[in-house]
């Protein structure tokens, strides 16, 4: 038994993380996607005895991923992201209310994806199919194009092996595979991705903390490219350009200089902060978390979350105590 426990570690373990991504981009929830993951190491282990060997385990874990992954997403609608509802809203003094019953995308702590491989390309390509604009196209897919491109594009399956894994034909993998790139072209043409470890990015992202820690909405609009965009779901409506920004932080933004501390963090292969308002005199409590999308020197595109509720996940504490 104790033989049998261990060569299952050994061999699937090493998976956990991409199965965690592939999860995540049929589903659109980091809390789904680790609660289907358990579910299908729970699975696999459960039937090992019987695994035979005539694929990698790998694939057999992709599949057993991808068809829990399917039925989990049969019955309910897809988790979108306020910019893809609708056009923007016109008037930030007057935000409509939040929409809570809405199941929103989640962002994805980067941390729980850190690549085995050290090697930079394969880490920055890792960051890249998870972008949090990615991340929303794929929910304006039908569940099987999205496991279907993702197989194929992200996690580089031959349309044979999908098809097998699916249960359909080569052709039919090669349709629905086409359809989703041709949807997909459409989506994220303004996220160009900017790997925020050089200098000046990341000077950029210190003055934009600055900012929001003294609330000074006029430096905020200075690091906001002119055509910015701002969502923060549970609320349906979002915000485009850097005048309209300014408004509503300046009218929504509960915190005054000293009631926020913005803490450094990553999702979805970008930058992000945990937002921490202000409790007391000695305690900030978790409030929401921005993740960042940059672009030629400016902020182009905050998607703010409010939901304390993603903290555990990034592994972030639910209060901020001053010190000094």
């Amino acid at each position: 038994m104790a033989d049998r426990e261990g060569d299952f570690t050994r061999l699937a373990d090493p998976f956990r993380r991409e199965l965690l991504a592939h999860c995540y981009g049929i589903l659109g929830s980091v809390d789904e996607a680790e609660d289907l993951v358990q579910e299908t190491y729970l699975r696999a282990w459960r039937a090992y005895e019987q695994f035979e060997g005539r694929s990698s385990i790998r694939t057999w874990l992709y599949r057993i991923a991808t068809n829990a992954c399917l039925t989990a997403v049969e019955q309910r609608n897809r988790r979108p992201m306020p910019t893809g509802l609708g056009g923007p809203c016109e008037d930030p003094e007057r935000l409509p209310p939040a929409q809570p019953e809405i199941p929103w995308l989640q962002p994805l702590p980067d941390a729980l994806l850190r690549p085995e491989s050290e090697d930079p390309a394969a880490i920055v390509n890792s960051r890249q199919t998870v972008r949090l604009a990615m991340a929303a196209a794929l929910q304006h897919l039908p569940p099987r194009q999205r496991a279907v491109l993702l197989l194929r594009d992200v996690f580089e399956w031959r349309a044979n092996e999908v098809a097998e894994l699916l249960g359909t034909t080569t052709a039919a993998v090669n349709s629905m595979l086409q359809r989703a790139r041709a949807q997909l072209g459409e989506v994220s043409a303004d996220d160009d991705y900017t790997e925020p470890a050089r200098r000046d990015q990341r000077e950029l992202l210190d003055r934009w903390a600055a900012a929001m820690e003294t609330a000074d909405v006029a430096a905020l609009m200075r690091l906001l490219e002119e055509d910015a965009v701002w969502e923060m779901p549970p609320f349906a409506a979002w915000f485009s350009g850097r005048e309209a920004i300014g408004r509503l932080i300046a009218s929504q933004c509960p915190a005054g200089p000293g009631d926020t501390v913005m803490v450094p963090t990553r999702a979805n292969g970008q930058p992000a902060f945990a937002f921490y308002l202000r409790q007391d005199a000695q305690v900030h409590r978790a409030y929401a978390m921005h993740v960042m999308s940059l672009r030629k020197g400016y902020v182009h595109r905050v998607s703010v979350f409010f939901s304390p509720e993603l903290f555990g996940s990034f592994g972030l504490p639910m209060e901020y105590a001053a010190t000094g």
